[in-house]
């Protein structure tokens, strides 16, 4: 095993990497299912705590293993194992998903974390012992995600004994998450590991596309929930599923208009910003999903709970997600392809809009939403030509 060079030509995602993304769809399906319910049944602010801690634990594996494969995926046997073992661990931990959300049992998910950081552990000592050049680091990896791991068990443990009080887990927790997002930055003061910038923009840009395919299964969950309760195909309901699926093209359009692997490329040494800032990006587009899963269902049969509330379902991750996707661009590129006064206005339109449920309905809300994400397009488009234009008719002067 030895570090794989960053500037390979050609560098692309492989077959084994994009199966592993497929076992992560189960668990982002099974939490984004569950944010949808409590926002349905009028508890959604009691689920998001439990959905960002879910989703951490998952996007922290993924993250973690992808990083890892950027430098040292040699595609041999043993490898493939101990792929197939971290697998396996985040099928364990989206089993666990429901007992987490149900009745706070995190047991079943600090088991699947346990079996992915073992494998991962496993990859990095490894790579310690077969690639001198790197071991150092290699080490570093294997101690510090260790370390954090025990203190993972330890807070289940003690939080099942009664040790640990109630009130004083989401701190624990915030804690064991500075430890973990620490280990990388510890790890490489020695030296730096040779991850290739087109390659991880490759696999984040993957990862978005799975996230906004279960936006996809959300919304059409919600068609069906709707059609169960015989309440039939509205006016309404294809005006909120056909708006849904506009905003989901327009996210995905704005997300891909920033050249992230050319400017990983020219300024490493701020990839931590760019892929920590991800969790956020990520997390709002699972949480994108749910909304729309829930504005769905409640367009084809009343639910107890507001449109205002509904439309914020929708309105404040889709904001969340325009703010810090030019957060984490604005380090590693020169000038931002989405200008940031067009993004920011669109943000803040965005998360006014739901005010006018009681206006324009719950179908109105979601359709301007997706107008308003439409627009930031086309503006940015259009300023990217104009731009171009006016830059060869200077030339020719």
């Amino acid at each position: 095993m030895r570090e794989r060079s960053i500037d390979e030509p050609h560098r692309a995602a492989s077959p084994l990497e994009l199966l592993f993304d497929l076992t992560f769809v189960v668990a982002v399906a099974s939490i984004t299912a569950q944010l949808a319910h409590g926002i349905a049944g009028g508890h959604g602010l009691d689920d998001l705590t439990p959905f960002l801690q879910v989703f951490f634990a998952i996007w922290w594996a993924w993250m973690n293993f992808t990083w890892f494969a950027s430098s040292y995926d040699t595609d041999d046997v043993l490898y493939r194992l101990l792929t197939m073992v971290q697998m396996a661990g985040v099928l364990v931990l989206a089993a666990g998903v429901p007992a987490a959300f149900e009745e706070s049992d995190y047991g079943a998910i600090t088991i699947g974390y346990l079996i992915m950081r073992g494998g991962l552990v496993a990859q990095w000592l490894r790579a310690g012992l077969e690639d001198p050049a790197g071991r150092r680091t290699a080490f570093r990896y294997a101690l510090g995600i260790s370390i954090v791991q025990v203190g993972w068990i330890a807070r289940h443990v003690l939080a099942e004994t009664g040790v640990l009080p109630e009130a004083s887990l989401l701190p624990v927790f915030i804690g064991l998450v500075a430890c973990e997002l620490a280990v990388p930055r510890w790890a490489e003061r020695t030296r730096r590991t040779s991850w290739h910038p087109h390659h991880i923009a490759e696999r984040y840009g993957l990862f978005t596309i799975i996230l906004l395919g279960e936006s996809v299964l959300a919304a059409s969950t919600g068609v069906q929930a709707a059609s169960a309760a015989g309440a039939g195909v509205s006016r309404s309901l294809v005006t909120v599923a056909l708006g849904g699926l506009v905003l989901l093209f327009a996210l995905w359009w704005l997300y891909f208009l920033e050249p992230a692997g050319e400017g990983l490329a020219r300024r490493r040494h701020r990839s931590f910003v760019w892929g920590y800032g991800h969790y956020g990006i990520f997390a709002a587009l699972a949480a994108v999903g749910a909304g729309l899963e829930v504005a769905v269902e409640h367009t084809g049969h009343h639910l107890d709970v507001s449109e205002i509330i509904v439309g914020y379902a929708v309105a404040i991750p889709v904001s969340v997600f325009l703010v810090l996707l030019w957060g984490v661009h604005a380090p590693i590129v020169r000038r931002p392809v989405i200008p940031p006064v067009l993004m920011l206005s669109a943000a803040t339109a965005v998360v006014l809009l739901p005010l006018a449920a009681g206006l324009v309905g719950l179908a109105g809300v979601i359709v301007t939403i997706a107008g308003t994400c439409s627009a930031l397009v086309v503006t940015t488009i259009l300023t990217r030509r104009t731009g171009r234009t006016a830059r060869l008719a200077d030339l020719e002067v």
